[in-house]
């Protein structure tokens, strides 16, 4: 496989991050978004980002400016046209991925794969959106896709072993250590397990059991966690973590997903995690 050129659709926190990592490894990228103004925001985080990186000494202010210009925006898809690896990271809603994989899929050379980082919605109901769904395969980075070093890669159902082996070695390229899961299945391995334990910790807050620091506490000191887990939920985002959740209920028909009132309470009033400032905590 010979990719020179990578699109990533979505400018989002994950879109965002997953052009970066490419930029870095020495692709060259295209992202997109329905707005450039989304791109160009993308943008100024990234080089506020690596900027301060420079700042302390861990990157030279040379590498930063070869990263950044290899990174152009878009504020639609015909850039597809000349990539040879697309990577999606939109909104959770299988109805705005469908479209853009509709879209791409008559873009994009026949030869291209797609890959979506979605980590609820079903495969091969994206893939089927296109008319290669032998090519379309998830390639699930983690936040911050800059650091953390798994992706986990999941077939659809109509997903073409060759296309998993270029999803490994793309993966690999990028610097990350991939794992494969054989069969496609809600969620997959990470978010499947990490959904229900974050969930728990909701919980605990919603019935009155602890406070968020001190359950945040009691995790990393009690099973040795980086992070606790109501400080992850804000930095994944509260209506990312309630979609998914939303996704596993109803996919898999189990009460265990269930979220409680007081996730609910936090989004109604914007508190959404990290990237608007508040949360569980505040970071204003």
């Amino acid at each position: 496989m010979t990719v020179k050129k990578i699109l990533v659709v979505g400018a989002g926190n994950m879109g965002a991050g997953i052009a970066q990592l490419c930029a870095q490894q020495g692709f060259e990228v295209v992202l997109s978004d329905i707005s450039l103004d989304y791109c160009t925001n993308a943008k100024a985080r990234m080089e506020k980002g690596l900027q301060k990186r420079v700042d302390q000494g861990k990157m030279a202010a040379a590498d930063m400016a070869a990263i950044l210009s290899r990174i152009a925006l878009a504020g639609d898809l015909t850039p597809a046209k000349e990539c040879d690896f697309v990577i999606e990271s939109v909104l959770e809603q299988i109805e705005i991925k469908t479209k853009v994989f509709s879209q791409l899929d008559a873009l994009a050379r026949p030869d291209v794969i797609f890959a979506t980082n979605t980590t609820s919605l079903p495969i091969s109901a994206i893939a089927e959106a296109t008319g290669r769904p032998e090519k379309v395969v998830q390639m699930h980075f983690f936040n911050p896709p800059t650091i953390m070093k798994l992706i986990e890669i999941m077939p659809g159902k109509k997903t073409a072993p060759e296309t998993i082996k270029a999803a490994v070695e793309m993966a690999r390229l990028l610097g990350k250590d991939p794992v494969v899961c054989k069969n496609e299945a809600p969620a997959g391995i990470v978010s499947r397990v990490l959904g229900q334990l974050l969930n728990e910790a909701t919980w605990l807050v919603d019935s009155g059991v602890a406070e968020p620091a001190d359950i945040d506490k009691a995790l990393k000191l009690g099973a040795n966690h980086p992070m606790g887990p109501l400080e992850l939920l804000d930095l994944i985002g509260l209506d990312v973590h309630r979609a998914k959740m939303q996704t596993l209920t109803a996919t898999l028909n189990d009460p265990r997903y269930k979220h409680p009132k007081i996730v609910d309470k936090l989004i109604e009033e914007g508190r959404l995690g990290k990237k608007v400032g508040k949360g569980f905590y505040d970071y204003e």
